[in-house]
């Protein structure tokens, strides 16, 4: 009886133990980047991202403000993430050109490569329908992904249809978008359509979330479900 007791308790175990830990690298644009405190209340979607994760994930958020696919390779950006990512992890590429060259030393590493397409600016025409501003780059990022077997969110996509959704004047409410003396660490304001703010940083990653609850069920397993009280 005591053996019996002794196994069921090892079984139960076995199924309660949380999954093994991984990280996910995420390599990209300012858009996905951590900002510093001078540039608050500017958000990249990857600074809300990490708190969507149970604790058997780390994300390493290695994302540059200004950074090309190439000067993250130049600058040694890469070397670090490519040192220390580990069989199991996951790497987002969010950049537009020399693609094949992350995917391919991801897999060698027996990484999973996670492809994303440029997040849309806003910019609407005059008849308030969403502009794709980014259809060069993110045609790129589409096919390598199909060539190369990856993982593709369609960020470029989601998020414009995120924006028409919002409307031309509503959409302003997810940018950096600053009256003068509106916050003190732009006195003079800001008007920018690229990066995001809090609310629409947590948008996009929101977007990403619902990408990998569709294409990337392992991760998904990871992702915090909490019950409302």
């Amino acid at each position: 009886m005591k053996k019996a007791f002794a196994l069921l308790s090892i079984t139960l175990i076995s199924f309660i133990n949380p999954p093994g830990k991984i990280t996910i690298w995420m390599i990209g644009d300012s858009t996905m980047s951590i900002k510093e405190t001078k540039a608050y209340p500017e958000t990249g979607w990857g600074m809300p991202f990490v708190y969507f994760f149970d604790s058997s994930v780390t994300i390493e958020n290695r994302a540059k403000n200004g950074r090309s696919t190439k000067t993250f390779i130049e600058e040694k950006l890469w070397q670090p993430v490519n040192d220390n990512m580990k069989e199991g992890d996951y790497l987002f590429i969010q950049f537009g050109q020399y693609l094949e060259f992350y995917v391919s030393n991801a897999k060698n590493k027996k990484v999973i490569p996670v492809l994303i397409t440029p997040v849309s600016r806003r910019n609407f025409d005059s008849d308030g329908n969403i502009k794709e501003t980014h259809l060069m780059y993110s045609d790129v990022v589409r096919t390598v992904a199909k060539e190369q077997n990856t993982i593709l969110i369609d960020l470029d996509e989601k998020s414009r249809a995120l924006l028409q959704k919002f409307g031309d004047q509503n959409s302003k409410l997810l940018f950096m978008q600053l009256d003068s003396l509106e916050h003190p660490n732009y006195p003079a304001g800001r008007k920018d359509n690229t990066h995001f703010n809090e609310l629409g940083a947590r948008k996009i990653a929101e977007l990403v979330l619902e990408e990998i609850r569709v294409r990337i069920p392992d991760l998904a397993d990871r992702i915090v479900v909490r019950s409302v009280k």
